[in-house]
């Protein structure tokens, strides 16, 4: 049987997660493309010693979630799903995300249930997508949603090619956010869906949480300023830089992203009315 989905994975510097989540995709018979984002460790080495199956694509540098963007050129299935170097898809999985896209013409995302472990619990950001203030539409298999977690994400790649994958001025993190509004704005639709399933089991390895926090809300005022009428820029961007007064994530996010701005400007392209509305619903 041809496969359909090709499963694409950016990493960086983790090679021993990665290693363990090649291993278990290994049951699923599907093609799988690393792309390494200018690792300073031997991933490339081990992933081409101990899994000559999985195509290997190494940059030269660090370039965040654009990394996918690569991998999805490079797959030649109707389908995309997207792991990190600590997450994967059980069996079963793909199939059913596979049959979905099939039945539902304007699904382009498939946001799964996401299982994290050791523990096996629920992400509570699945919560809330099931809980979509978007509601659910007929012709679709589960809420509308505008985000989700990408390495328990599916996506059709004509979709994902129409609308340019992730975006140059986001890096990473927090770029599903604005792809799912082009997504939308595309006329394509981004679902919930309980029966599709993920594991995340978060690597040790993994950045400080105040530098996280700088970007994502770097990211959170840049996607804004990318998208967003004028008067919710200004708003976004006055309430920013109150908090910067009194916290220094916040003053050090403002600042990354004001370094960021000319570049935003540039890309910049108003969400037509009903998708704007639509945002504005989800908050």
């Amino acid at each position: 049987m041809v496969a359909q989905t090709t499963v694409v994975i950016a990493t960086r510097d983790r090679a021993d997660d990665l290693v363990r989540t090649l291993a278990r995709l290994g049951e699923l018979d599907v093609p799988v493309v690393v792309v390494d984002n200018g690792s300073s460790d031997d991933t490339v080495a081990r992933v081409r010693r101990d899994f000559p199956d999985v195509e290997v694509i190494p940059l030269s540098h660090n370039e965040g979630a654009l990394a996918r963007n690569h991998g999805v050129r490079r797959a030649a299935t109707p389908y995309v799903a997207f792991s990190d170097d600590d997450s994967w898809w059980p069996p079963g999985a793909l199939p059913r995300a596979e049959d979905l896209f099939a039945r539902h013409p304007r699904l382009g995302l498939i946001a799964a249930r996401t299982i994290v472990e050791p523990g096996g619990g629920l992400d509570p950001v699945c919560v809330e997508m099931a809980r979509s203030a978007l509601g659910r539409d007929d012709d679709l298999p589960g809420p509308s949603v505008l985000g989700f977690v990408c390495c328990a994400a599916v996506v059709r790649r004509s979709a994902y090619l129409e609308v340019g994958g992730f975006h140059p001025v986001l890096f990473w993190p927090g770029e599903e956010r604005l792809f799912s509004w082009d997504m939308a704005a595309a006329g394509w639709a981004c679902c919930y869906v309980d029966d599709v399933v993920a594991h995340h089991q978060p690597s040790p390895s993994r950045p400080p949480s105040s530098w996280r926090r700088r970007v994502e809300m770097r990211n959170e005022l840049l996607t804004t300023w990318l998208r967003r009428p004028p008067g919710v820029v200004v708003a976004d961007t006055v309430a920013l830089a109150r908090r910067a007064l009194g916290d220094r994530d916040a003053a050090a996010a403002l600042v990354a992203a004001l370094r960021r701005l000319p570049a935003a400007l540039r890309h910049r392209k108003s969400l037509r009315a009903d998708v704007e509305r639509r945002v504005a619903i989800v908050g």
